[in-house]
């Protein structure tokens, strides 16, 4: 099977690929990059659980079907043709701000052996840029109280509190 992107590589900055040790590529998720250990890249960040390649595929497929609302990126090791970074905005349409829309950054994750390269700092404002050539008016994000200064780093500024309510194991698609 031919290697399928999530979404048109425009998308992409020139500026955040340039930025990047050499040998490390910027790209949208790819179909095959199940091989290439995107999975396990999110593993520093949370619980994964065991996807098949089918399970990877179904949930590719439908972001690929709504590539206007999803945008996950990696950030490749060439030289291993291994996934070492990982990140996702969703672009949310509002009926506020005429019906404006805004971009929510998710799952920023970097390989445990590549941190120390600025490789999310390039996700994130590879994540930036993204939102701003999809129109959004601004760019959200969550996170712990220790990642704080590294996003403040990243150009965004404290707002507001975030409030979590979670379903309940029985209900809740795990």
């Amino acid at each position: 099977m031919s290697e399928v992107t999530l979404f048109d590589s425009s998308l992409l900055s020139p500026d955040v690929q340039s930025a990047l040790p050499q040998g490390y590529t910027l790209r949208a998720l790819r179909s095959n990059d199940y091989e290439r250990g995107f999975l396990k890249v999110y593993e520093v960040l949370t619980e994964v659980g065991n996807h098949t390649k089918e399970e990877f595929l179904e949930q590719f497929n439908y972001m690929k079907k709504h590539n206007h609302e999803y945008h996950t990126i990696t950030i490749t090791d060439d030289s291993k043709d291994k996934v070492v970074a990982v990140g996702t905005i969703l672009v949310e349409r509002k009926f506020v701000h005429k019906n404006g829309l805004v971009g929510h950054i998710e799952d920023i994750a970097v390989d445990g052996n590549q941190q120390g390269k600025k490789l999310g700092l390039r996700i994130i404002q590879a994540l930036k840029y993204i939102g701003a050539k999809q129109g959004c008016y601004k760019v959200i994000l969550d996170c712990s109280e220790k990642n704080v200064p590294f996003y403040q780093k990243c150009g965004f500024e404290r707002k507001e509190v975030e409030m979590a309510w979670y379903v309940p194991k029985e209900q809740a698609r795990l």
